[in-house]
């Protein structure tokens, strides 16, 4: 099977913080050089794209266009939302593909079997994901939350409000069965025609995945079993669970009696 990949990459990141994430160092390669490296190890992944980020694709390529040309990597410029950048990305691709394969560029922990069985999976379904069943209890709350703080009229004074303790505490509106209830992975595995006939569609703009434009067509999608390693991150703290995952070891401290 000839399997062509999408990886997104032109998302602002802001839950991470001012940093890049997808630069950051696993292993003396970027984060999004150790997703990719997968793929280019892969022999049935024969085409790979990246959709870079709409407002400074020109710093995106400078950054790792070297690296990722080196793997045969094809780069493009993203959209406004991940629906655009991947419909971007879908203009590139070769028409002898047989199954396009869409992965998230901050999720660098994957691994063969999981992409096997998708492979597996796919040879039956036109539309498959990889998920994660929920195992906690699941809560809907309030939107709106209600905002607590210690209140001391002479601290504000004089430090400021910036110094005040403050937590923001949302009411249940109800405990929803987790039975049925998954949570969604990449890589998800898609047939080309019907990927594209999905992207046709319009109004994409609140879909927050693939699976879930396939599923506004009308069509169904299938869920394979994924894997707790294959995280996505998001936060820094996020970034130091994927090293550990990944065997990375940290910046190591001068020992004590070189510390002067």
């Amino acid at each position: 099977m000839k399997i062509a990949v999408i990886i997104p990459a032109a998302g602002s990141s802001s839950r991470y913080g001012k940093r890049d994430k997808l630069a950051e160092d696993l292993g003396g390669r970027p984060l999004l050089l150790r997703t990719v490296e997968f793929f280019t190890k892969r022999e049935d992944v024969t085409e790979i794209i990246v959709a870079g980020p709409q407002t400074q694709f020109n710093a995106f390529q400078d950054r790792f266009s070297p690296a990722l040309s080196f793997h045969g990597v094809t780069i493009v410029q993203g959209g406004e939302t991940r629906c655009d950048s991947v419909s971007n990305a879908l203009h590139s691709l070769s028409d002898d593909v047989e199954r396009i394969a869409i992965h998230d560029a901050a999720r660098a922990a994957l691994f063969n079997t999981l992409f096997d069985n998708l492979i597996l999976a796919s040879k039956n379904y036109p539309a498959v994901a990889a998920a994660i069943r929920i195992q906690g209890t699941i809560k809907r709350a309030d939107s709106t939350p209600n905002v607590i703080g210690n209140e001391d009229a002479i601290a504000d004074a004089i430090l400021g409000e910036s110094t005040q303790s403050s937590v923001e505490a949302y009411q249940v509106i109800e405990t929803i069965d987790r039975t049925s209830m998954w949570e969604l992975q990449t890589p998800q595995m898609f047939e080309p025609e019907l990927l594209k006939r999905a992207y046709e569609q319009s109004n994409l703009q609140d879909c927050t995945d693939d699976a879930q434009v396939v599923e506004k067509l009308g069509e169904p999608v299938y869920l394979i079993q994924g894997d707790s390693r294959n995280m996505k991150v998001t936060t820094p703290s996020d970034y130091k669970l994927m090293k550990s995952i990944l065997g990375v070891k940290g910046e190591q401290e001068r020992p004590a009696h070189k510390r002067f």
